[in-house]
């Protein structure tokens, strides 16, 4: 079975908004409609070390109390008090699921809302960056590189900042849209696909450029946004449709399983618009899931 770490808490922020909701939708369509070889499991929120360890502590103590308020809302959310152990909640499932991933091979956790956050603010409806978080609890359990897929619509400058004098992270980042882009450095990799016929031979090509490296990565953290579809309201690429994103999504984790390299996911961009609506924003988010499990049931 695969672990998908989800709470109701992961919700729990006023701010109606996708990123704050979607969890929810997700694990609602579970109960309905099981995906075989899955269980939802409620992970343990994270406590303020493992956040300050990653972020200033006045911005740390602005998401708790909302003063100052706009930097409590740099992320583009209005503070309320329940902003705070909800990405508590959502941040801990990013690294229950690290903690899974390192035991038995594949994890997930429903969360959403972390790479563009940098160390002294939010940005981009993202608080906290629970895969940096995540992963430097993996190097405390004794991984020794860890490396970040980025697969979003949007660049990972988040990520790549908090990273940058981190000599066992590396990010890689394939991207459809210049937000939150950054220059390359000794650690992350932003690659920018323009046209939708590029899309897949450009995961597929920076998947083999791992491999042709030859390092071996002890946990590969993957970032697996839905928001390069093409009717999705912020981010969509035309001409990227949903057979492409389960294209993408069958190659990743069958990639990690033949490196026989532990992978723990989340859920990343996705955002209903006129085009999309919530059960088909659901459905592109279950993709992730089935293909997960699949790989997880070949290994």
């Amino acid at each position: 079975m695969v672990p998908i770490f989800y709470s109701p808490a992961y919700t729990l922020s006023a701010h109606a908004f996708d990123t704050t909701r979607k969890a929810a939708w997700i694990a609602e369509s579970l109960h309905r409609d099981p995906i075989a070889g899955l269980r939802l499991e409620e992970p343990t929120p994270l406590t303020r070390d493992p956040i300050g360890a990653v972020h200033d502590p006045e911005y740390v103590r602005a998401v708790e109390t909302g003063a100052p308020r706009p930097l409590a809302q740099s992320q583009g959310f209005a503070w309320d008090p329940n902003l705070w152990p909800m990405v508590l909640a959502s941040n801990g499932g990013v690294v229950a699921a690290v903690r899974a991933a390192l035991e038995d091979g594949v994890a997930g956790s429903l969360s959403s809302g972390l790479h563009h956050a940098r160390r002294e603010s939010g940005r981009g409806f993202c608080t906290f960056n629970g895969l940096v978080i995540a992963a430097r609890e993996a190097l405390a359990l004794g991984a020794r590189s860890v490396l970040i897929l980025d697969f979003d619509a949007h660049c990972g400058g988040g990520t790549a900042s908090l990273i940058r004098d981190e000599p066992r992270m590396a990010q890689r980042d394939v991207s459809v849209s210049a937000f939150d882009a950054y220059p390359d450095d000794d650690h992350s990799r932003l690659t920018l696909v323009n046209e939708a016929s590029e899309y897949l031979p450009t995961i597929q090509s920076e998947l083999e450029d791992v491999d042709r490296e030859g390092q071996s990565w002890d946990l590969c953290l993957y970032n697996a946004g839905m928001d390069p579809f093409e009717c999705c309201a912020i981010g969509g690429l035309t001409g990227i449709h949903a057979a492409m994103l389960e294209a993408r999504e069958r190659r990743v984790f069958e990639w990690a399983a033949r490196r026989h390299m532990p992978i723990a996911f989340v859920m990343a961009g996705g955002y209903v618009g006129a085009s999309l609506d919530r059960n088909g924003l659901v459905a592109l988010h279950r993709a992730t899931l089935e293909c997960a499990t699949k790989s997880k049931a070949q290994d």
